[in-house]
């Protein structure tokens, strides 16, 4: 917001004159014109200072998720999930195995803004556009979650660190926050074009008719072999998943919100 402009007043004749002769006197004078011109200045740069950006939490990277619903219930009703692996506690929802967490639905065009708390180690991920969930990993496109702070992520290649489109794309810096600090993460699916935010700021888009090759990315890089279909030739429509408890670290969720109806 800008702030309101200042109404300037001038002085009537008789404090002219009245400045004017104590201007002739010594300093007196002539610190009465200056502090009238400061004014504007420092109530202008006061003002400026309340209209400051917000923090990285409510950044336009983000989008005011408040009244999008829940992608899983609490019930887990709406979820394809393996018994007794994941559940709801005070609000946040974790696994205590690598098992992944399915909606039951389809989706297409879509947003998806969640919060994620990482632990020492944690390598998780999102996963959009799986067109087969028993075998996901070539038939889908994840979203990196990583501790970026521990010494086996931090070494490895920057397309498996946080925010990355796993193999596929690294995200432009690296955002996430240390073990046991909560993350905001938005993505948002427009067909072939996903882009990824991450704690206020946009850290990855990728365009996945460029990926046409399984074996190279369109910089030259290699992909990992496991990744065995190339992005262009996913079906840009699925199940939406969350992966668990990878090599051992715990990942959490919460406030888990998606913007579009399920595609049907």
């Amino acid at each position: 917001m800008m702030p309101r402009p200042m109404h300037s007043f001038e002085a009537n004749t008789g404090t002219a004159g009245r400045s004017e002769r104590r201007g002739r006197g010594g300093s007196r004078g002539t610190r009465g014109p200056a502090m009238v011109k400061a004014w504007p200045l420092a109530i202008g740069l006061l003002l400026a200072a309340g209209t400051a950006a917000p923090s990285s939490g409510t950044s336009s990277a983000h989008p005011d998720a408040t009244d999008w619903r829940q992608l899983f219930a609490e019930d887990l009703s709406d979820a394809v999930a393996p018994p007794g692996i994941w559940s709801w506690r005070d609000g946040v929802l974790g696994a205590t195995e690598d098992q992944c967490l399915w909606t039951r639905e389809e989706y297409s065009d879509f947003t998806l803004d969640l919060e994620f708390r990482n632990s020492n180690g944690t390598n998780s991920g999102v996963i959009v556009y799986a067109s087969d969930t028993k075998n996901w990993i070539p038939n889908s496109v994840e979203i990196q979650i990583a501790d970026d702070f521990n010494p086996k992520w931090a070494k490895s290649p920057k397309s498996w660190q946080c925010g990355a489109i796993f193999g596929h794309k690294p995200a432009t810096t690296s955002a996430v926050r240390k073990p046991g600090e909560w993350n905001r993460m938005t993505i948002t699916c427009r067909g072939p074009i996903i882009s990824v935010a991450l704690n206020g700021e946009a850290v990855n888009e990728i365009d996945l008719r460029q990926w046409t090759s399984a074996k190279h990315n369109p910089d030259g890089s290699e992909i990992p072999p496991w990744l065995s279909k190339p992005l262009a030739e996913l079906p840009t429509r699925g199940r939406i998943g969350l992966q668990g408890k990878h090599a051992g670290a715990p990942i959490e969720f919460r406030n888990i919100r998606v913007s579009a109806q399920a595609a049907r």
